[in-house]
């Protein structure tokens, strides 16, 4: 992994923090390298993804803690399942086909090429890891910070897709959430809200995340009015502002594009009840 705003130091610390020691050559031994490979990673200011990945997966270092240093507490998992070169080896024998698989999951994609244009990934590189069966660390990585996805999962095809929420705060109650990616929705968990932001039935309310925005929105609204709603057309998920028209015909806009169609083409998920907007 090599970053120009990627601090190595930095991050062989926290490397070094998670694992309990001190030394470049201490934690060479524990992530199975050769004693120098520490010190030539700081010099060249580059480190290989599946040494983030397996100090995160045997230690239970918060991997955006790892690669941000955003997080207090790297230690965010009781115990892991496999240590050492048990998890090493199992990481390596998910390479090529296995893990492509998962990454193309975590995304929402169903071609390799979708997942080469949103990384700037050559069809070639891609096909190289299927045909060496290589594990591409980097990826992984920038992968499960990206989508959310549970790094173990991700890793070794073991464990849940999406890590276990925490528990429901009393206040508050706990509604489905989805993860909307290139059209398709994705169960995410759940998502903890105040009830007093809305009065519609929970059972009714689902909270979407995109990749800008996420939304409250209630399924229970199937019949178009105007206003904001979630739509699918022709199997593809978005969110549109939504005009009726005269002649059973409808306007959709949103940032990327404005169109009308007939109202009958289209299936309404749900309207949309308020929008958070991300700034990050």
């Amino acid at each position: 992994m090599n970053d120009e705003n990627l601090n190595t130091q930095e991050l062989i610390e926290r490397i070094s923090s998670s694992y309990g020691v001190t030394t470049q050559r201490a934690l060479a031994e524990v992530l199975g390298v050769p004693s120098n490979s520490i010190s030539t990673w700081i010099q060249r200011n580059s480190l290989p993804g599946k040494a983030i990945i397996q100090c995160s997966l045997e230690t239970g270092a918060d991997l955006n803690w790892l690669m941000t240093g955003e997080l207090v507490n790297s230690h965010l998992r009781d115990e892991p399942l496999l240590k050492g070169k048990q998890l090493y080896d199992e990481i390596m024998a998910n390479g090529g086909k296995l893990v492509l698989r998962r990454l193309l999951d975590a995304y929402g994609f169903s071609m390799q090429k979708e997942l080469g244009d949103l990384l700037d990934i050559s069809s070639g590189t891609i096909s190289t890891w299927i045909r060496r069966e290589y594990f591409p660390g980097d990826v992984v990585v920038a992968c499960a910070l990206d989508t959310g996805v549970s790094l173990r999962w991700l890793a070794t095809g073991k464990g849940e897709m999406f890590d276990s929420q925490p528990e429901v705060v009393a206040s508050s109650i706990s509604i489905p959430k989805k993860k909307l990616v290139s059209g398709v929705l994705n169960d995410a968990g759940n998502w903890l809200m105040d009830p007093a932001l809305s009065a519609v039935d929970k059972d009714c309310l689902v909270f979407i995340d995109g990749v800008g925005h996420s939304w409250l929105v209630n399924t229970e609204a199937k019949n178009i009015a105007n206003g904001r709603w979630f739509v699918n057309i022709d199997d593809s998920y978005d969110v549109y502002d939504i005009s009726r028209l005269p002649g059973g015909k409808i306007k959709l806009t949103n940032p990327n594009v404005s169109f009308e169609c007939g109202a009958s083409d289209v299936t309404p998920f749900g309207a949309v009840l308020f929008t958070l907007e991300k700034h990050v």
